[in-house]
């Protein structure tokens, strides 16, 4: 685990920070950040990238990370900010404000995959940093659940488009819906696939 090695070079306050819903086509973008209390605590043996666990699962360890949390920050980047600035531009922004919203200042901060600037702590870009360090892997719990929340929710106020089913991303059902019932407010327009829709 990449934390051991920072906790033993005399680093505490590690922030990890993930996103959810970067494929998807409609929704927000959402990205936590969080610094645990201690990585190695044995409370926390079952967390792991958020894409491995069921959503019951990832449930019951949202309540735990934010438990063994010193601090936590989770932030929404809308469809329209998507489409305005790009998805990538997007993730990294996103990345930032989660990290600058922690009320704790952490000595380092690790990323999943992608370098950001502008940040207030040194930090390492981790590949797949999801299934190797434990405090991106709590950070992604916490914006997959928080993320699929928001996604239950707008399922009832857009009836039809099946988004608790598929939260968003491209699936036969979700297209369906789409030729019948066109395009959402929530729906990115940049991807391509709207795009087409909307253009059509």
């Amino acid at each position: 685990m990449i934390e051991e090695k920072l906790i033993r070079a005399g680093i505490s306050t590690i922030a990890g920070v993930d996103e959810a819903g970067r494929g998807a086509c409609a929704g927000p973008l959402v990205v936590a950040a969080t610094i645990l209390k201690d990585p190695n605590s044995p409370t926390l043996t079952e967390v792991r990238d958020s894409k491995e666990l069921t959503a019951q699962k990832r449930e019951e360890l949202f309540d735990l990370v934010i438990s063994e949390s010193i601090s936590y920050a989770i932030i929404e980047i809308s469809p329209t900010e998507i489409d305005s600035i790009g998805l990538h531009k997007s993730n990294l922004e996103g990345m930032r404000r989660a990290i600058h919203a922690l009320k704790t200042e952490p000595q380092y901060i690790l990323t999943d995959g992608y370098r950001i600037d502008g940040l207030n702590a040194p930090s390492l870009a981790v590949w797949k940093g999801d299934q190797v360090a434990l405090t991106i892997s709590a950070a992604s719990i916490l914006a997959k659940v928080h993320r699929d929340r928001i996604m239950d929710k707008l399922d009832e106020q857009y009836p039809g488009y099946g988004f608790a089913t598929h939260k968003g991303y491209v699936t036969r059902s979700h297209e369906k819906s789409l030729s019948e019932l066109g395009v959402s407010e929530v729906h990115r327009c940049s991807y391509a696939n709207i795009a087409a829709l909307i253009n059509r």
